[in-house]
């Protein structure tokens, strides 16, 4: 992963580095008082209840700089400015977004000579005061930023407010602050329990209500104990803006679920959706997983040069309302198999919302049942696609064809009201989309009454790129289909000749009409790959091309190490010194596919994490033949010599090559493929 200067390692963060004895604190190179600054704190509470301050009882809403901008100048008092005025005209303040929080790189980078805090001029000519006024005219709220430390994350090392926590809190008060993040960094070793108390107990002597969120990286556990300190505490170390970044977050706070409610959030970090290094697809996913998990949306991207899909997706009020359920349910997972996920979540009204999400690079069919999800009896029930905002019945049965790295939620209820919508389908491709340019593939699609009612006069069609053959070979309409039935035509699909190897999308599309007579259409985008077959003998993968390929951080480097964020900045691969000419550099979370065609026999390398991280970094490999675990390492971490590792992909079609952040997160996780060979 990559590190930016302003976040130091996790050796530098979890080190001493002075003596704690006497009460002494080191703040730059001079011993202080450690409540210097800071009227001695109240009696604490004998007992304190979640949510103690009465606060973010449904997931706070709103923007954070961070992620767009870290500490670059853009970072200013015009562009918070320009992001509450954006709230308001753009309708985000309408749909729940409320705070305008500044991260780091706010302040000076000393205090003054009464120990207060100080603006920087530069970035905030006007002060801290003057941008919460301006925040406050337009009915929103102002957050800022400090560290649990005695300096925050930035490599110039701002002011923190460990030994400052009241005076601070006064400070912030007096400003108007409505939300406080608190960080980790140059903590001092002083136990993380402590600091955040001292925090939440000066926050509470201004008598302000301040949201408080914990940025406690998730080190000790913060779901167990942070619900009486604060309001909402990161789960994991920092997202970045990549589909690897994301999902890896994501499965580290899912388990969490028991922790969440009403006034005590996790927290996965903010929002990336619109800075660009996803798909508008990955984005749904990303503020689908988000909402599902109850968990804040503090919007990571420049609102001034947003995209309409971003605030399209950002917007979406319907998907927004599962993520702000007053009953504060957090989604638990029922199933993940082969990457095919269905979380569900309890709502208020007795409904279920449910994730269908698509871990996997291909089209995959997802389903459950409403009395799977938790959902009683019924005779009926009604199902909202909250993307596409249609309603339609089922009989119970929930499915999907999720596009690859995609969602699909659905609210599902039981009722009498199903009888007044139309019956849903499920369409699904069977069959691989694998195709060489100039043979016949073939496919076969099913068109499936999920519906308390039947479907009538129903058709299937399948279009491909201009120049295909798409032919079918079977029936295409039928003129009833009673619930639980399907329609399944088989179609001869054909990429011309010469057809360049890569992804193409074909469409399935499917009409019918309701008992009622009501015509419906539903379409599933799907994508082909044409592929050419390994070559006599096998050789080096790195030289082969790929089916397809995510990689946690920056793209997938052929015969380098991973580097950082950049295509090519890669280095030799070399794991405990030992360099590979050919190979892989990958960042966990990681997958890369390569189409063998049935043709080859054995994949072998060496593998290990690459020595640019030094001490750091732990993963495990994988090497999957069509779906199926063919080897596997343990962990292994920078302190370990490469290891072999040799897999039987006899007669598969397609090999997967697969690294894992090892459980404890994506931080410093650069992978290598080394020596990375197929005999075929």
């Amino acid at each position: 992963m990559r590190h930016l200067p302003s976040r130091p390692t996790r050796a530098s963060r979890r080190r001493v580095l002075g003596a704690l004895a006497a009460g002494l604190l080191c703040t730059a190179g001079t011993a202080v008082p450690a409540a210097a600054h800071s009227p001695a704190p109240a009696p604490a509470p004998t007992a304190v209840a979640r949510a103690a301050n009465g606060l973010a009882l449904t997931p706070p809403m709103g923007f954070n700089n961070w992620n767009s901008t870290h500490c670059r100048a853009e970072f200013n008092e015009a562009m918070v400015k320009g992001i509450a005025d954006i709230f308001v005209e753009k309708g985000l303040k309408e749909a729940g977004y409320k705070y305008v929080n500044l991260d780091d790189c706010w302040a000076l980078p000393e205090r003054d000579a009464e120990g207060k805090l100080v603006a920087d001029p530069v970035r905030f000519p006007h002060g801290i005061k003057a941008v919460a006024d301006y925040v406050h005219a337009k009915g929103l709220k102002l957050g800022i930023y400090t560290s649990a430390g005695t300096r925050t994350c930035d490599s110039v090392g701002l002011p923190g407010a460990l030994g400052h926590e009241f005076s601070d809190a006064r400070q912030f008060a007096d400003w108007g602050v409505d939300y406080l993040k608190y960080d980790n960094c140059n903590n001092q070793g002083v136990d993380a329990v402590e600091r955040y108390t001292t925090m939440r107990d000066a926050l509470a002597a201004t008598g302000r209500p301040i949201v408080y969120s914990m940025c406690e990286w998730g080190q000790n556990k913060p779901w167990e104990w942070a619900a009486e300190l604060g309001n909402l505490w990161r789960t994991t170390g920092d997202i970045n803006d990549s589909w690897g970044s994301m999902l890896s977050i994501m499965k580290q706070n899912l388990p969490l679920a028991a922790a969440a409610g009403p006034g005590h959030w996790n927290d996965p970090d903010m929002l990336e959706v619109g800075n660009g290094g996803m798909t508008d697809t990955e984005y749904r996913t990303h503020f689908s997983m988000w909402s599902v998990m109850a968990a804040p949306l503090l919007i990571g991207s420049d609102l001034r040069t947003a995209s309409q899909e971003t605030f399209d997706i950002l917007s979406n009020e319907e998907v927004i309302a599962v993520d702000q359920d007053p009953l504060g349910r957090q989604g638990e997972v029922l199933s993940s198999e082969d990457g095919r996920w269905v979380v569900a979540k309890e709502m208020a009204d007795g409904s279920r919302a449910v994730a269908l999400f698509n871990e996997t690079g291909d089209a995959r069919r997802i389903s459950t049942t409403a009395a799977a999800v938790g959902l009683p009896a019924a005779s009926g029930y009604t199902v909202r696609d909250l993307w596409q905002h249609t309603t339609r019945n089922t009989a119970g049965g929930l499915s999907a064809t999720v596009p690859a790295h995609g969602t699909v939620l659905l609210r599902v209820a039981a009722g009498h009201r199903w009888a007044a919508y139309p019956p849903a389908v499920g369409l699904a491709l069977e069959g691989s989309p694998l195709i060489e340019a100039g043979r016949t593939a073939a496919l076969t699609t099913e068109v499936t009454d999920l519906g308390r009612t039947p479907a009538r006069t129903v058709s299937a069609a399948l279009a491909g790129p201009a120049g295909w053959r798409v032919r079918a070979a079977s029936a295409t309409r039928t003129s009833t289909l009673p619930t639980g039935h399907a329609l399944t035509t088989r179609w001869q699909v054909t990429a011309p000749a010469g057809t360049a190897p890569g992804s193409y999308d074909l469409t399935l599309t499917a009409r019918y009409r309701s008992p009622a007579g009501e015509p419906i259409r539903s379409t599933v985008p799907f994508q082909a790959h044409v592929v050419v077959p390994p070559p006599a003998g096998g050789g080096y993968l790195s030289d082969l091309p790929r089916l397809s390929a995510s990689n946690g951080y920056g793209p997938v480097e052929t015969d380098t190490s991973n580097g950082e964020s950049a295509a090519g900045d890669g280095h030799p691969l070399s794991i405990g010194g030992q360099v590979y000419a050919k190979g892989l550099g990958v960042h966990a979370a990681s997958s890369v596919e390569f189409y063998t065609g049935g043709a080859c026999e054995t994949v072998t390398a060496q593998v290990g994490v690459d020595d640019e991280k030094g001490a750091k970094g732990s993963v495990t490999f994988e090497v999957r033949a069509d779906g199926e675990k063919a080897a596997s390492t343990g962990v292994l971490t920078n302190a370990m010599a490469p290891q072999p590792l040799s897999a039987d992909v006899t007669g598969a079609q397609v090999v997967r090559l697969v690294v894992t952040d090892a459980g404890d997160g994506v931080d410093s996780d650069h992978a290598d493929w080394g020596d990375l060979r197929i005999t075929c």
